[in-house]
């Protein structure tokens, strides 16, 4: 999967996000999920890791969680470990307390933000503490926890992987505050701590927002962090403002001097030009799309 016949990977993984499963497996939202495991399982060889960045069932219901791990277990042999985050879809719609723990129990997930180092570098997820029907609420012991992890073996060439499933306001597809998508209470509070760590890769979901639209990418453009729209593997959305049939996600490969972003179209198996990406480091440099190779 390299745009780089020369140079390999360093490392590699997926991004996924909004799989919305449900209790019928028959429903496109729950053969979508298939689709895109199949294909990390086709093209992901080697990879680190797959991400995925909440809203994993549709209303945080116990048949909606065993639907999912049957699904897991059905391509888990071919695949990556899969790291979770917490979406409003998970504990948003029912009692907080007993839909964190459930989420917990099926992912294997320790509370609503954690880190994990993988090959050398560093993933961080981030999650509400409050089971808020759309917003993600981040406690002061989770932004000072957030910001004593992005300063641990910090170094400004090496990429840092963020990973929230409401992306911040005005800054990626879908977060304009016009459209109402953007959901982090505390988003100022954010927005002052990635300015320190430019470094950082920040992923989002929740918006659904197809990757064919401008604003995929927020550059950071070395003041604050590179962030990334994740779209969905359910349903999409557009700029008319409408679901859209669709499935995609991210395919990232990490160099020693660069990240690429790459946008997979899950329904249909290709590459979405308009959403490849090159990052280079240190973060101060141009953040720029690629040609489809």
């Amino acid at each position: 999967m390299s745009m780089n016949s020369e140079e390999q990977p360093l490392v590699t993984f997926q991004i996924i996000t909004d799989t919305h499963v449900t209790a019928d497996p028959e429903h496109e939202y729950n053969l979508n999920f298939e689709l895109a495991l199949q294909d990390i399982a086709d093209h992901g060889e080697g990879s680190s890791g797959i991400m995925h960045i909440g809203d994993v069932t549709d209303h945080g219901f116990p048949e909606e969680y065993e639907e999912m791990v049957r699904i897991v277990n059905k391509y888990k042999a071919k695949l990556p470990d899969i790291t979770f985050t917490l979406g409003n879809h998970d504990v948003g719609l029912g009692h907080w307390e007993s839909r964190l723990a459930l989420y917990e129990a099926e992912t294997g997930m320790t509370g609503p933000y954690h880190d994990h180092w993988i090959d050398g570098y560093h993933f961080i997820f981030l999650g509400t503490e409050q089971g808020l029907r759309t917003f993600c609420n981040l406690s002061i012991e989770q932004l000072q926890w957030l910001e004593h992890k992005l300063e641990e073996q910090s170094a400004a060439d090496k990429p840092v992987f963020l990973f929230l499933h409401q992306p911040l306001k005005d800054t990626v597809a879908g977060s304009l505050e016009s459209q109402g998508w953007y959901g982090v209470t505390q988003d100022e509070e954010l927005k002052s701590i990635l300015a320190k760590y430019p470094q950082t890769l920040l992923f989002t979901g929740h918006t659904h927002w197809e990757l064919e639209v401008d604003n995929t990418m927020f550059p950071g453009q070395g003041e604050t962090a590179t962030m990334f729209n994740s779209a969905s593997v359910a349903y999409l959305w557009t700029n008319e403002d409408e679901a859209k049939i669709g499935s995609q996600g991210y395919y990232v490969e990490v160099y020693s001097n660069k990240v690429v972003v790459r946008g997979r179209d899950f329904k249909t198996g290709t590459w979405v030009e308009s959403a490849e990406y090159e990052i280079s480091f240190p973060g101060v440099e141009e953040s720029r799309g690629l040609p489809t190779v």
